[in-house]
C-alpha cells in the first residue's frame, strides 16, 4: 500500500521515490536495493509530507508503521536534496520502553539494552522535548538502576513521564525534525551553503540494526579512497558494540578496517564480513558511477547496508575521483568534465606558506579552508569590496560570518575569524570560494570595536596591518610570508586536456610581467590576452625617466626622455614573447593619467624637484595643473595618445624592435596592438597612422618585414554603440567590462563597496555587476557592439579581457555572442577552461 503512495513509501526496486521529491539518501537507499544490498527495511517521506507534518498536520503513522514487525525498533535520518545542505541529526532507537527493555535483555544483556534505553532518552529530550543536554551530567551510567535515574530526570525537567508507545515517540521525532529543518537558522545555514530557501526535507524511517548483542556486533563506515587526495585508500572505522556513526568518534573503542600496524582491525575480528564489505562498496562505485561512503551495521557478523553518502572530498580529492572514474569507463569523459565546479578550482591553484621559510605566528585556529595568503586587514565586508576595488590584497576579520559578509569574502585574499568550527558559515563559505579561512581564532583578541586584534603575546595588529593567513595549519602570521605556488598533479592536468578537447571558446591571460606570463603558460593559456605596458613604468629606476617626460616642454624634449624608457619596455616585452613561444601576446598601449606616475605629498615634491633640478613651486603648479576633477574619465588612453603622440610611437617602435629580438630566437609573432579607451573612429585613424608610420621605419632600419594587429579596447559605451564606424579599421575588438561596466552605471569600482551590499540585498541589482557580467545593461552594449562591428567586418576578432573573462556565469555571455576568446587574470585561467568545456558540454546535451 506505501508503494503506491508517493507521500509515505516503502522503498523498493519501482517505488515512486525522486531526489526532487524525497530527497538524495533516499534516492540512494532504493539504488543500494536495486543493487540487493542487505538494506533493511525503510519507509520514505515525502518532502510535501514533512512539510504538512511542519505545519502541524497529524502523521499517518499507522501507514509509516505497518512494514514493520511491533518490536521493531526504528530510527529516523534527514533526506535534503543535497547532502551538503545538512539537516536536523538522526534518531534512533525509537521505540524503546520498558516492555523493550525486558525483551532485549536475555538477547544483548542488561547492561547493553539499558545503554540502548538511555541513548534514546538523551536524544528524545534534546532533539524531541528540546531539554538541556546537562540534565543527565551528573547521573551515573554504570548504575544498575540507570534507566529509572534517567526516566526520573526526564519527567522532573519535562514535567511529564516519557513517551512509552511507539507511534508516539515517532510522531515527536518527525514534527521535531521537521519544524527543525524550517526554522530561520537552519534556513540561513542552508542558504549560507548555497540551498534555496524553501528546499524541501524528506525523511527516511528505518528498521534499527542494533549493532549490539552476541557474535560479532557493531557498526562503522568505509570508503575505498582518501578524501584528502582521491587516492585509491580503504577509509574508514569499526566500533564493536556501537550504533550509527559511534565509530568516527574515534575513541579507543573504534578499529581500522583493514590489517594495520598500528592496532587492531575489522579484518582481523571479522575477515568475512571485510572483504563483503569491499566488494559492495566497489559494487556501488561501479553501479551508482561514484566513490561512495559505505555505512553498515554488523549483528551477530551478517552485514547490514544502512546507508551510502557521496565521498566527502576536497577539490583536489574530487579531481582525481573524477579522473578516476573516466579511465576505469565507469563515466565518460566529458562526464568527469562536468562534475567539477569550476571555482573549485581555486582551492587547487591557491599558494602555500614556503615550508622553508620561518613562521612568526601570532595565533591559531581551525584550519578551516586550504591554502594561504597576505593581506592588509580589513574589519567589514564594505572594506574587503573597497580594498579590492583599490587591487590591494585584504584579509577580513570578523568575529563570526554571517550571508552578508558573503560579499566581502569573495573579495577579501582570506578570512580570519574569532568563533567558529569545520562546520560554522566562514568555514563552509571559504572552502566553496577556495579562500583560504582560519576560524576559531580564540587565542586572540578581536577588538572590532577598535578595529584591532591582540595576539597571546600582546602585539596589536590594527587595520592595515599585513597578515598571513594560513587556511591549512591553521595559524596566523605576522607580515608577509613567503610563499610557493600550488603543485598541479596528473590527474589536474588529464581534466584540463579533457575540457581542452571540448570547449569552443578561447582562453587567454592577462598579464603584464614576466611571472604573470609564465603562471598564464603553467595554466595553459593559449596567450596573453591583455598586458598593460603601463605597470612596466612603476618600478624606481623608470620613474625619473617617466616624470621627466611628463615635464618635458617640447616634443624633442618628450622624445629624449622617452628614448631612456625604449629599452626598458622593449626588453620587458621581448621577454613576454619568448616566454608565449609564438602564442598571441596583445599589447595594450599607455592608459592611465599621467598624475598617477607624480607624488602628491610635499616630501615626494621635493624629491621631484631635486631629480628634475627644478624649484619646488615649479614642481608644485605643474603637478597641480596636470590633476583632474575626474582623472579616470580625463586625459587617458587613447586621448593622451593623440595629445602627446611622442608617447605611443616610443611603444610602438618598442613592440616592433621586441618582436623582431624574440622572433630571432624562436617562432614567429604577430604583435597585437590595442589601443584604449577609444570613443570615435577618428582616434583609431590616427594612432593608426602613426603606428604604421613607425611600422615602416623599423622595417626600413631592421631591413625586416613584418605585420602586425591593430585593435580596440571598447570600454566606452559610444565605441560599443559606434562600433560599426570603427571596426573597418581595426582586426580585432576586445571589450574591457571593468571599465564599461563603471561607465554604463555611473558607478566607481573605488567607492561602490560602500553601498553594493544594501543595494544587492534590496534587490536594486541582482548581483555586483563588477563580480558577474550585467547581461541586460552591461551585456546589451557588448551585443551591440558585437553585432554591428561585425556587420562592418565580418572577420573581426572579438573577446572580453576585463576580470569578468573568469566568470563561469560571463563566459556563457561571451560564447552566445560569438566571441572568439576570454582572457582573464592567470589563476583564473583553469576555472575559465573548465567552465568554457562544461557550457560546450551542455549545449551538446540539449
Amino acid at each position: 500500500m506505501q508503494q503506491a503512495d508517493p507521500e509515505i513509501t516503502l522503498i523498493t526496486d519501482n517505488a515512486p521515490i525522486g531526489i526532487a521529491t524525497h530527497g538524495g539518501r533516499a534516492k540512494c537507499l532504493q539504488r543500494l536495493v536495486r543493487l540487493s544490498l542487505p538494506v533493511p527495511t525503510t519507509i520514505a517521506l515525502s518532502f510535501d509530507e514533512v512539510h504538512r507534518i511542519a505545519a502541524g498536520e497529524n502523521a499517518d503513522i499507522v501507514r509509516i508503521l505497518a512494514p514493520f514487525d511491533d518490536d521493531q525498533l526504528l530510527c529516523v535520518r534527514p533526506s535534503s536534496e543535497d547532502p551538503d545542505w545538512g539537516g536536523p541529526g538522526a534518531v534512533l532507537n525509537i521505540g524503546m520502553n520498558g516492555a523493550q527493555l525486558e525483551k532485549l535483555i536475555p538477547r544483548v544483556g542488561a547492561k547493553a539494552a539499558a545503554r540502548l534505553y538511555v541513548k534514546f532518552i538523551q536524544s528524545y529530550s534534546t532533539h524531541v522535548a528540546r531539554l538541556d543536554p546537562d540534565i543527565f551530567d551528573d547521573l551515573d551510567l554504570d548504575a544498575n538502576d540507570v534507566v529509572a535515574q534517567f526516566l526520573e530526570a526526564y519527567e522532573d525537567e519535562a514535567e511529564e513521564p516519557f513517551p512509552q508507545v511507539r507511534g508516539e515517540q515517532l510522531i515527536g521525532v518527525l514534527r521535531s525534525m521537521a519544524r527543525a529543518w524550517e526554522g530561520t537558522t537552519a534556513r540561513l545555514l542552508r542558504m549560507a551553503k548555497g540551498a534555496p530557501a524553501e528546499a524541501g526535507l524528506g525523511l527516511v524511517v528505518q528498521s534499527m540494526v542494533l549493532g549490539v548483542g552476541r557474535g560479532e556486533c557493531g557498526s562503522g563506515v568505509l570508503q575505498l579512497v582518501s578524501s584528502e587526495t582521491g587516492m585509491p585508500q580503504i577509509i574508514g572505522r569499526y566500533q564493536s558494540q556501537s550504533q550509527g556513526r559511534d565509530a568516527l568518534l574515534i575513541g579507543p573503542e573504534a578499529v581500522f578496517l583493514e590489517k594495520d600496524e598500528r592496532g587492531p582491525s575489522l579484518e582481523d575480528q571479522a575477515p568475512e564480513a571485510f572483504e563483503q564489505l569491499k566488494v559492495h562498496a566497489g559494487l556501488m562505485r561501479s553501479k551508482l558511477r561514484e566513490e561512495m561512503q559505505c555505512e553498515f551495521s554488523l549483528d551477530g557478523g551478517t552485514i547490514h547496508i544502512l546507508d551510502g553518502v557521496r565521498v566527502q572530498r576536497t577539490a583536489r580529492a574530487a579531481v582525481r575521483i573524477a579522473v578516476s572514474l573516466a579511465l576505469d569507463g565507469v563515466i565518460a569523459q566529458e562526464e568527469a568534465v562536468m562534475r567539477i565546479e569550476p571555482r573549485a578550482l581555486n582551492e587547487l591553484l591557491h599558494r602555500q606558506i614556503d615550508p622553508q621559510a620561518e613562521r612568526d605566528i601570532v595565533g591559531t585556529g581551525v584550519a578551516a579552508s586550504p591554502g594561504a595568503a597576505c593581506g592588509r586587514i580589513v574589519f567589514s565586508a564594505a572594506e574587503a569590496q573597497a580594498s579590492a576595488a583599490r587591487g590591494e590584497a585584504c584579509v577580513l576579520v570578523r568575529r563570526e560570518t554571517n550571508p552578508e559578509d558573503i560579499r566581502g569574502m569573495h573579495a577579501a585574499s582570506a578570512a580570519l575569524t574569532e568563533r567558529g568550527g569545520i562546520t560554522s558559515h566562514a568555514a563552509v563559505i571559504g572552502r566553496g570560494l577556495g579562500l583560504p579561512c582560519v576560524v576559531g581564532a580564540s587565542t586572540m583578541q578581536f577588538q572590532t570595536r577598535n578595529k584591532r586584534i591582540v595576539a597571546p603575546d600582546g602585539r596589536v595588529f590594527k587595520a592595515g596591518d599585513i597578515i598571513t593567513v594560513d587556511g591549512t595549519n591553521g595559524q596566523v602570521l605576522a607580515g608577509d610570508a613567503p610563499m610557493v605556488e600550488a603543485v598541479l598533479d596528473d590527474a589536474f592536468q588529464t581534466l584540463m586536456s579533457w575540457a581542452d578537447d571540448a570547449r569552443d571558446i578561447g582562453v587567454r591571460a592577462n598579464a603584464d610581467t614576466p611571472d604573470d606570463a609564465r603562471t598564464a603558460l603553467n595554466f595553459q593559456a593559449q596567450g596573453i590576452g591583455l598586458c598593460r605596458t603601463e605597470h612596466m613604468f612603476f618600478e624606481a629606476d623608470r620613474l625619473i625617466a617617466m616624470r621627466e617626460m611628463i615635464f618635458a616642454d617640447q616634443p624633442e624634449d618628450r622624445s629624449a626622455a622617452l628614448a631612456q624608457l625604449l629599452p626598458i619596455q622593449r626588453d620587458s616585452i621581448a621577454e613576454l614573447f619568448r616566454i608565449m613561444q609564438g602564442r598571441p601576446v596583445c599589447v595594450r598601449l599607455f592608459d592611465p593619467p599621467l598624475h598617477e606616475f607624480l607624488p602628491t605629498d610635499r616630501a615626494g615634491l621635493r624629491d621631484l624637484a631635486e631629480s628634475l633640478n627644478l624649484q619646488l613651486s615649479d614642481v608644485t603648479h605643474r603637478v597641480e595643473a596636470l590633476g583632474e576633477y575626474n582623472p579616470m574619465l580625463g586625459m587617458r588612453g587613447v586621448r593622451l595618445g593623440i595629445t602627446v603622440p611622442e608617447i605611443y610611437e616610443m611603444q610602438a617602435r618598442a613592440i616592433f624592435e621586441a618582436m623582431l629580438l624574440a622572433a630571432a630566437e624562436g617562432a614567429p609573432i604577430e604583435p597585437e596592438i590595442m589601443i584604449p579607451l577609444v570613443s570615435a573612429k577618428r582616434e583609431v585613424e590616427l594612432v593608426k597612422t602613426r603606428i604604421d608610420a613607425v611600422a615602416a621605419a623599423v622595417r626600413t632600419e631592421k631591413g625586416q618585414d613584418f605585420g602586425y594587429r591593430l585593435g580596440v579596447m571598447v570600454e566606452t559605451p559610444r565605441a560599443a554603440l559606434r562600433a560599426e564606424d570603427i571596426a573597418p579599421h581595426c582586426d580585432f575588438f576586445s571589450f574591457g567590462t571593468n571599465d564599461l561596466t563603471q561607465m554604463t552605471y555611473g558607478l566607481s569600482r573605488d567607492d561602490a563597496g560602500r553601498f553594493m551590499s544594501p543595494y544587492v540585498q534590496q534587490g536594486v541589482f541582482p548581483e555586483d555587476p563588477f563580480h558577474t557580467l550585467d547581461r541586460e545593461g552591461v551585456g546589451e552594449l557588448l551585443k551591440l557592439g558585437s553585432e554591428r562591428g561585425r556587420s562592418a567586418r565580418p572577420e573581426l576578432v572579438l573577446s572580453v579581457c576585463g576580470e569578468h573573462g573568469g566568470s563561469p556565469e560571463s563566459i556563457a555571455f561571451c560564447r552566445e555572442l560569438g566571441m572568439n576568446y576570454v582572457s582573464c587574470s592567470p589563476f583564473r585561467v583553469p576555472v575559465a577552461r573548465l567552465a568554457a568545456a562544461q557550457l560546450a558540454i551542455q549545449d551538446k546535451l540539449i
